[in-house]
């Protein structure tokens, strides 16, 4: 540790946002360009460096936290962020800030991917949130992730000759991140990984259903650019068990990963839900994103002009959120199901699990400045109403009971709205799949893939990750069961495996 009393010295300090109202009027990243955290050494010395990092085990991949927190303790303030001036003096401690991209990036092939989208269990694990203000450790993350690509400390890694020797041919579907790290890790070890993708771009949900004021697409491009580069085919707008059946891709390899996440979205059945007017929040997203890309000048589905509700109360929630906003919406209301959170931990939430805490995200700091509308709570929703031309007019919700979040008598109101996005959640993967039938694969109770605890199904070859198996889940998880799964295969075709593998990403692990 730089200064053993850091942690009692320096208070803890946030990234800085580009102003609200600023943000609204583009869809790059919400914060401000240079340098993540003026001080990000310092905040690293704020690490206590435990002697049990509670952080660490919170982590699913077993992010080395306090090791690399030391080392850009150690380098000082201000190294190596950005570029410009802050370039010149991270080169000068390069040393440190190169060491500590080693041990980031020995756990996590997408740390540019986690210090943006994570919601960072780590933190909530950390010894000084017992109490206090714990490590901005998502922040110092970000701000090494960047600094190692930047400086090509991050780049690509191909197998030599004598790896690709003695490889094997192994069909990833999928490219989430889950199928990402699954086929970065297996193309590094020396197997020929080919990526299968339905839609017409890689990158899943990063690609089309996270926008890019979270996540600029230039950023996924990258990393494809450097899976590309070592080796990794990607065959984009093939949807295997239609274009190619199963069958023919399981006689065509050694090994299959199936990592096509959980895409099948819960549903609501009111009264109206047929009515135009009322989608899936992915689907929204995903135009939103494809406007983004190029593809069209204007979603159609855009909120302009329109009063929009937004069913749910999750990321993807917040997600919608913001798009809605910087569509010029006439007014966007949140209805969430569940009763406003505590702003502290509860009793049965002790530390150091993870809370389930009142948060506000970007996109409600957004909604404040535009004064777009309310975020309700312990909101069932009870129907949809059309208009006279048939489309939707009107949602109507009721205060949710505590016990059973059913409608309370005499509570019910109407609010105008011609579109409503449903962001519930997803069940698990799409169960029309004709693959999962094509390759025996047989689906369990809560509507995921059946695997054993090492990633395999009854299949012989065909193994399970991601939230295909898991259910939906974070996106550090996803990676952790890539990367996991990578190890498991590469020990079924060798017999052994120099993989290294999350201990906490058994394929029987349930705690988010």
């Amino acid at each position: 540790m730089a200064d053993r009393m850091a942690f009692f010295t320096t208070p803890r300090e946030e990234r800085v946002r580009r102003d609200a109202r600023e943000r609204l009027g583009d869809w790059r990243e919400v914060y401000r360009p240079g340098p993540l955290l003026p001080v990000v050494g310092g905040q690293a010395g704020r690490c206590m460096d435990c002697g049990l990092p509670f952080c660490h085990s919170a982590c699913p991949l077993g992010n080395l936290v306090p090791e690399w927190n030391r080392l850009v303790a150690e380098s000082g303030t201000g190294s190596g962020e950005g570029s410009g001036a802050g370039a010149e003096v991270g080169a000068a401690a390069g040393a440190d800030w190169r060491a500590a991209a080693a041990r980031l990036l020995a756990t996590n092939n997408f740390p540019e991917f986690t210090g943006r989208l994570c919601p960072a269990p780590c933190e909530s694990a950390c010894v000084l949130a017992i109490d206090g203000a714990a490590v901005t450790i998502k922040n110092v993350e970000l701000a090494i992730a960047d600094r190692a690509l930047e400086a090509g400390w991050d780049g690509p890694r191909p197998p030599d000759r004598a790896e690709r020797s003695g490889g094997r041919r192994v069909a990833v579907i999928g490219s989430g991140p889950a199928g990402l790290a699954a086929a970065q890790q297996l193309t590094r070890a020396g197997h020929a990984t080919t990526v299968y993708e339905r839609a017409d771009r890689a990158g899943g949900l990063l690609r089309y259903g996270i926008p890019p004021f979270r996540l600029e697409k230039h950023r996924l491009e990258r990393r494809l650019d450097q899976l590309r580069a070592e080796g990794t085919d990607f065959r984009t707008g093939v949807w295997v068990g239609r274009d190619v059946p199963g069958e023919e891709l399981r006689a065509g390899y050694d090994a299959v990963v199936v990592a096509v996440g959980a895409t099948a979205c819960r549903e609501l059945p009111v009264p109206g839900r047929e009515l135009t007017g009322v989608h899936q929040a992915i689907e929204y997203l995903t135009w939103a994103n494809r406007v983004d890309e190029g593809d069209c000048p204007v979603s159609p589905l855009s909120a302009e002009g329109r009063h929009v509700v937004i069913v749910g109360g999750g990321d993807t929630a917040a997600d919608c959120l913001g798009t809605a906003l910087r569509q010029r919406a006439a007014s966007v209301t949140q209805l969430d199901i569940n009763p406003r959170p505590p702003r502290d931990r509860a009793d049965g939430q002790p530390w150091p699990v993870y809370p389930k805490v009142y948060r506000e995200t970007t996109s409600h700091e957004e909604s404040g400045a535009a004064e777009a509308g309310p975020r309700v709570f312990a909101a069932t929703t009870v129907g949809f109403e059309p208009g006279p031309d048939g489309r939707l007019a009107a949602v109507r919700f009721a205060e949710a009971e505590p016990a059973d979040r059913s409608p309370r008598a005499g509570t019910e109101r109407r609010l105008p709205a011609q579109l409503v996005l449903l962001a519930l959640g997803f069940t698990g993967p799409d169960p029309d799949r004709p693959l999962f039938a094509q390759l025996g694969l047989a689906t369990g109770p809560e509507g995921t893939l059946a695997r054993d605890d090492g990633f395999a199904t009854a299949a012989e070859g065909v193994f399970v990750a991601g939230d295909a198996g898991r259910g939906q889940s974070l996106i550090v998880w996803a990676i952790a069961e890539g990367r996991a799964v990578a190890a498991a295969v590469d020990r079924y075709l060798r017999g052994w495996t120099e993989l290294p593998a999350p201990i906490r990403a058994s394929a029987r692990a349930l705690t988010v």
